[in-house]
């Protein structure tokens, strides 16, 4: 078990840009021990009026799309025009053992080796939308810590991709060019909530079906209604082998921001996102009270039996439970 620190040692470290008390303090708000999550609250309480300063993006795609090496190329290019990066990279939990691969450190192996980036592997922990639990108080967290941009690679499974969508700045689709609608049948709901579409691995003999691609996207997404922030959402081609379309595609994460900040949309939204972390919150919360309460594990597997065998309809089983919660 990891010696905890007192809260002054982690927000001074924080705020000084300590990676390994910021790495502490991550452990720290994804620890499931209410001492922990005490702690982890104070510690974020003091550091809040550093943050907010950071781009946030989130880039998904489907499984196979090359994610972690986009991400290794843009995060080069980014910590080449000096700015500091920190990569959140979500992997997907065993819904069995609740373990994780956290491979994507050694996925990123130059990126993580750069003194301008911090890369986080963190289980996902079966949370719907691809994103774990903690990534917004971890975003916090970074920000805290001077990081100019923060990237959440999500896992990409086609669920709910709406989490993540709702914690960034800058949302991300990344597509394959000659992908069946098998392999991207999750597309069009994603694809109405992204900022931008950059078909990958445009290089070498897909490069000519990159492009197709890119117009038969482009072509799409006019047909979608204008989003809320009046961005018309574009559509590139870029070879994170070649490095190629990478730094057109941060120039228009300038632009987006740029544009955004001023109609007064990037605040609004970000105002929006922390409404919907509260009552997220607040959710979970009575979840976790909910199953936890005594006596209740023993009072829902007898009705559990019952919704089984069809002795009783799980809308009643559900009303009973809910009456007993005191």
């Amino acid at each position: 078990m990891m010696r905890r620190l007192p809260p002054d040692h982690y927000i001074t470290g924080i705020r000084a840009g300590d990676r390994l008390v910021l790495s502490r303090a991550i452990t720290l708000v994804e620890s499931q021990l209410d001492s922990d999550q005490a702690l982890a609250l104070q510690v974020l309480e003091a550091v809040l009026p550093q943050t907010g300063y950071s781009i946030r993006i989130g880039v998904t795609g489907v499984p196979g799309v090359g994610k972690s090496t986009f991400i290794e190329a843009f995060g080069k290019h980014l910590t080449s025009l000096g700015k500091k990066i920190a990569v959140l990279a979500i992997d997907p939990s065993s819904q069995r053992s609740h373990g994780s691969i956290l491979g994507d450190k050694t996925r990123m192996e130059t990126l993580s080796m750069d003194p301008l980036a911090y890369i986080r592997p963190s289980p996902s922990g079966g949370s719907s939308g691809g994103v774990g639990n903690k990534t917004r108080e971890t975003m916090l967290l970074c920000e805290a810590a001077g990081f100019d941009v923060i990237l959440v690679e999500t896992v990409g499974v086609g669920q709910s991709e709406t989490v993540v969508h709702g914690m960034v700045d800058f949302f991300l689709l990344l597509m394959l060019a000659g992908a069946g609608d098998e392999l991207q049948g999750l597309k069009r709901g994603i694809m109405e909530l992204a900022d931008a579409v950059a078909i990958t691995k445009a290089d070498g003999d897909n490069a000519a079906a990159a492009e197709r691609a890119r117009m038969e996207y482009q072509n799409a997404l006019h047909l979608f209604p204008p989003a809320p922030s009046q961005w018309a959402p574009p559509v590139l081609t870029c070879s994170a082998l070649q490095n190629r379309g990478i730094g057109e595609l941060w120039q228009l994460i300038i632009e987006h921001q740029t544009r955004l900040t001023q109609n007064g949309f990037r605040d609004r939204n970000r105002q929006q996102q922390n409404l919907d972390w509260l009552h997220r919150t607040i959710h979970q919360q009575l979840e976790t009270r909910f199953y936890q309460q005594p006596g209740m594990p023993e009072h829902l597997a007898k009705l559990e039996k019952q919704v089984q065998k069809g002795e009783i309809l799980p809308l009643q089983a559900a009303k009973l439970l809910l009456a007993s919660w005191r």
